[in-house]
Order: C-alpha cells, then structure tokens, then sequence
C-alpha cells in the first residue's frame, strides 16, 4: 500500500484546533514551539506593520495548519517544502489534478513560481492597501465605519486583556499571532496615530456583542460605502434562492430565470475522523430569511468541534439555529460539504446575494430583523437530489 501524503482537514475555527494545538506543543516539546512561532514569508517585521507581499494581482495563503508544496499537480508526486498557515505565495492559476485526488471531490491545484499547492486549502487574496481616512461619520452605532480587509492578514494588537473563551485568547494563550485577515468585515470606532506616526484604527470584528478591540494599520482596511449596500434587481418579482447540496451550487431565481449561480459548501456528512454526522446537516425544505448582518461573529458546538469565527462578512440567516449564507476565509474547497450546517460562500458571492435578496439592509445599523420589522423576505429553498 502506498504511503499518501496528509493533510489538514480544513474546519470552522481556530477553536476547533485548540486541544490538538496544545496536545502537539505538550507532547513536542521546543520543536512544536519553534513551528508556532515560525517566521513566515512575507511576516511584518514591525508588529503593525503590513507584511511586503508579492506584487502579483492574485495571492494564495494557506488558509489553515499546513500544506505541502508540489512539484507536480498531484499528490503522488515530490513534496518540495511544507508550508505553515499564513503563508503567501503568488496565484499564476489555477490547474487540474494530474490524476484524482482522493482528498474531497475537488480536484483543483494552484499553480506557484515555486510549485503546486492542493486548492481546497488555499485561500485567493489580493494586496490592496488602502488611504486611512481622517475621520468616521457619525451614526446611531456612534462614531465609525463599515471596514473590509483588502490584504492578505495583518497583525493585531490588543486594546485589552482578551475575553474569557475567546477566539483571541485561544491564540494568545498558544502563543500565536493575532491577525485579521483578506475579506473579514469590522466595525471600526477609532483613528490614532504611533509614535511612528502611523495611523490605526480600533476595529471590533464583532459589534454585535463583542468584548475584543483590536488596533491594526489602517491601510489594510477599505472603508465600505453605501453603494456598496444598494439593493440588486430591487423591482423584480418572485426572488428565490436554491441551495442544493447533493451538488453543493447555489442559484438565485427571479421568477424562473437564474441570475446568479455559485459554488458553496453546506453542512459536511462526515467528521474529521471520517464519522457519518447527522447534526451538521444543513435543514432541507423550504426557509425564509430571516436576519441580515454587513458582520457578525458565528460560533457555537462543543469543545471538541467548537468554532468562533469574528468578522464573517455578508451574513443572511434562514433557519432556526442562526444557519446562514455567509461568507468564508478558511477555506477554499467549494464544491464540497465543508461547513456545520451554515451555506459558505466565497466572499464576493455572499455579497451579491447579500444585496440581491430582501430584506435591504441599511449601512446603519447594518443589520436587519424582518421577524421583527415585519418587512418581506425572501424564499431559501435546500434541496437534495437523491
């Protein structure tokens, strides 16, 4: 039999790698340690500094623990170095297998100036520093802004002590960098400048309830405009959204007419050890929308399948339980059942359905309740092919 490489099964959290964190530094020693701490290419080498990545239009970062560097398309084929998360590499393109891999049914390849990573676990981000703005409008959330992140990851600082059971303090605690990283959505409340004269912003990757602020370089953040919300096809009639997770794609229907299609992954079937999951399924049947967020931070499961993830952007819930559409940095492997039970979604696709269904929701307060305003919402129907 032969001997095939391993890989790190992508999942919902940093959370849900804590305890194999902490079993690998107790049971490792100084090496585990010295892998956590591993520079990485393109690191900042000032704490909130924007790392000087690659000038190509197209970046890939690996999105969790580890993957190897190909010299070929193929996972049979020489490994030429192992990359840790938070590496970034230029994206040339995109290319098939050389032959099946048996991983997930996707069976795309990145294609690097170095060699070949397997796509499932590579993120595509992009470089694109911003102009810090001078100043924040005034709104009923007080002063602040709508921020995106448009570079790879940045560096964080606390602007306190982390909260108790905390993605944050999970990292802190393990020793690991806290960052923000490429299409997370925050609410930014502050501008100052360092002694360096750089300008920060204070961003909360979850103004809905969160305790963490965190200062970070204002250039990685684009401030969202209110064009950015306006409604998408806002006279057409009869909008529906079809999900079918048999194939994992996603539809948008104005009447019978398809305007928009994607692929998405919905709630995996099986854990990591290979275990049939009923409760990660994503509900079949016919659903409404029924709360929309610009942001939100998503969280929930035990200690052994945990997740909290901050700043997930362009978030529309349809069932009970807070199973939503919404937009995903973790992974790349959209095609397969990947999620516990939420519809992930590159972010530039949660975003145009985010715009295109109802209800609207404005830049302020930016979220919506239609349980509560009573406004009309829009049809989500999971379908499964048997």
């Amino acid at each position: 039999m032969k001997n095939h490489p391993t890989y790190t099964l992508p999942v919902e959290s940093p959370l849900s790698r804590r305890a194999f964190l902490k079993l690998a530094v107790s049971g490792m020693g100084s090496l585990a340690l010295v892998l956590a701490h591993r520079r990485l290419p393109g690191q900042a080498s000032s704490f909130l500094g924007i790392p000087e990545f690659p000038q190509v239009d197209l970046l890939a970062r690996v999105a969790q623990g580890v993957a190897e560097l190909k010299a070929r398309p193929d996972l049979e084929s020489e490994t030429l170095e192992i990359l840790y998360e938070d590496t970034v590499l230029p994206w040339l393109g995109e290319v098939s297998g050389a032959s099946p891999a048996y991983i997930f049914n996707n069976q795309k390849w990145v294609e690097t100036p170095d060699g070949y990573l397997y796509a499932p676990l590579i993120q595509p981000v992009r470089n694109l520093p911003n102009q810090p703005v001078s100043s924040l409008r005034q709104t009923s959330l007080g002063p602040g802004m709508w921020a995106e992140v448009t570079v790879p990851y940045v560096d964080v600082i606390l602007n306190s002590k982390p909260s108790s059971d905390s993605w944050v303090e999970a990292r802190v605690d393990l020793g690991l960098p806290v960052r923000v990283y490429y299409g997370q959505v925050c609410w930014a409340d502050k501008i100052k400048k360092n002694e360096q004269g750089q300008v920060l912003y204070r961003v909360n990757p979850n103004y809905y309830g969160g305790l963490d602020m965190l200062w970070a370089a204002a250039e990685a953040f684009r401030p969202i405009t209110d064009e950015e919300l306006t409604p998408i096809h806002p006279d057409a009639l009869d909008k529906r959204v079809e999900v079918n997770v048999t194939y994992q794609t996603l539809s948008c229907y104005e009447g019978e007419r398809e305007v928009y299609f994607c692929r998405v992954s919905t709630g995996a079937k099986f854990n990591a050890s290979g275990e049939i999951v009923d409760n990660w399924a994503t509900p079949v049947g016919e659903h409404q929308i029924s709360r929309k967020f610009i942001s939100l931070q998503m969280s929930g499961g035990t200690t052994g399948a945990g997740y909290d993830l901050p700043g997930i952007g362009w978030v529309t819930i349809f069932a009970t339980g807070g199973v939503a559409l919404h937009s995903t940095i973790w992974h790349n492997n959209f095609g397969d059942a990947m999620s516990h039970g939420c519809v992930n979604m590159l972010p530039e696709d949660a975003k145009w359905v985010f715009r295109w269904s109802l209800p609207n929701v404005p830049y302020d307060p930016g979220m919506l309740d239609s349980t509560l305003t009573g406004q009309a919402s829009t049809q989500v129907k999971v379908i499964e092919v048997v």
